[in-house]
């Protein structure tokens, strides 16, 4: 690690007008600027503007619509991402914002003379974050990532790593594990010589969320331009998979800061919307906290033992605090008597595969397991009954599937992964 000696120390500070972004925010912080006219406007503008993530395709679902009939199925294609998934989203508006406050800081110490030295970013990964700070971190000028994966990374991620850039070494039997050396590189690389290194979370930090809330941005925009009756429009369900709760986050922060943002036709698509937290038996760490805390102002966080489903890069022992706090507050807005709600829905092995394996047969796209968790509420006769009869009274309301992607999957893994569990999988 005595490479990372040279390298400047980053305090990332967002601008005025966005800071909100980086606090835990209330109803009252949003109602204060419904003057606005779209809180969406400063979200990301950085990372969209050098092009480090992608406007995906929002796309009508006949299959999963007639399955669910009465209500529209709308997949949100993220798995488009350059990447492989919706991790793009977050890592490219964290890497412009310390890019550009890296830059801002070493001009205020310099001036404008010499060049801005090169800054590197460490992080852990179960491989789809790490792909995804490397396909960011390459296309950003001035930037080096380095990658800790677990040992239950997929080899070809491993090598998909390498490929793009990325100094990738592989510690520990999970995620947590192989975290903790990130973090230690971190702290060493500061205590050589007061240099030091930027942590870069899977999922735990507010830029991520934020970056990730655009997705609902994207969502709410597309289904409005394609709507014959806008004013009727609604998102009944919007499913998301959970692994640390990075995604999760940043689907309520997109939800409330549409709520909130003054703009009624907006605020009206995610009226009364129910979040659907999709996870694995075996990874379903923000079930556990999040039923640990059901009723009680405190929350009471579980911590897992270990991870022994076959969605591994949903893997992580235990979500963010953050995760459980905005769940909270969504289901409290719902009491209001808006409809809002958060339900959780654990699936086996054998239904996110199911899932898998059909959405490929009539959408002709790979997904990995953990993805498939959040088909499986669609796809599995037993959890399909359950939503739908959550839906019961808004037969307006649209599903939407944040289909987040994954980059350990190809033919071969799916064909394996059918053979081990299709024969359990329910019909």
């Amino acid at each position: 690690m005595t490479a990372l000696a040279t390298l400047t120390v980053i305090v990332v500070v967002l601008p005025t007008a966005c800071s909100f972004l980086l606090r835990p925010y209330s109803s009252s912080s949003f109602t204060k600027m419904r003057t606005a006219t779209s809180l969406s406007s400063c979200v990301a503008q950085e990372a969209r503007s050098l092009n480090l993530f992608s406007t995906t395709p929002l796309v009508h679902s006949i299959p999963l619509s007639k399955l669910c009939h009465p209500h529209p199925v709308y997949l949100k294609l993220d798995l488009l991402q350059q990447s492989g998934s919706f991790k793009d989203r977050g890592m490219a508006h964290l890497c412009a914002t310390v890019r550009k406050v890296h830059g801002a800081n070493h001009k205020q110490k310099h001036g404008d003379d010499g060049d801005v030295p090169r800054m590197k970013v460490i992080s852990s990964s179960g491989g789809n974050a790490g792909l995804a700070v490397t396909t960011v971190a390459r296309n950003t000028p001035g930037m080096d990532v380095s990658v800790v994966v677990p040992e239950t990374t997929k080899p070809m991620v491993v090598d998909k790593l390498r490929s793009l850039g990325a100094d990738v070494t592989v510690h520990g039997a999970n995620w947590n594990s192989a975290d903790a050396l990130a973090r230690q590189w971190v702290e060493d690389a500061k205590s050589e010589d007061g240099g030091g290194a930027v942590y870069v979370s899977p999922y735990d930090n507010p830029l991520l969320w934020t970056g990730h809330s655009t997705v609902v941005d994207e969502i709410i925009t597309q289904l409005l331009e394609s709507s014959a009756s806008p004013n009727n429009l609604k998102i009944g369900a919007m499913l998301a998979s959970v692994g640390g709760g990075g995604l999760l986050c940043g689907v309520f922060e997109g939800i409330e800061r549409n709520y909130y943002g003054g703009n009624d036709s907006r605020a009206n698509v995610v009226r009364g919307t129910k979040v659907v937290a999709c996870e694995t038996e075996g990874a379903e760490s923000f079930a556990a906290s999040f039923n640990a805390s059901s009723g009680k102002k405190e929350l009471s966080m579980v911590r897992l033992d270990d991870i022994t489903s076959v969605a591994t890069s949903l893997g992580a022992l235990e979500v963010t605090p953050a995760v459980i706090q905005r769940a909270h507050r969504h289901q409290e807005r719902g009491e209001g008597g808006t409809g809002e709600d958060v339900l959780s829905y654990v699936c086996t092995d054998a239904e996110a595969v199911d899932a898998c394996v059909k959405f490929a047969a009539e959408h002709r796209m790979l997904v990995e397991p953990a993805c498939g968790a959040s088909l499986a509420p669609l796809y599995s006769e037993r959890l399909r009954s359950k939503l739908l009869e959550e839906l019961q009274g808004e037969e307006n309301g649209a599903i939407v599937v944040e289909v987040c992607g994954g980059s350990g999957v190809n033919l071969d893994l799916l064909a394996g992964w059918k053979a081990q569990f299709i024969g359990h999988a329910p019909r």
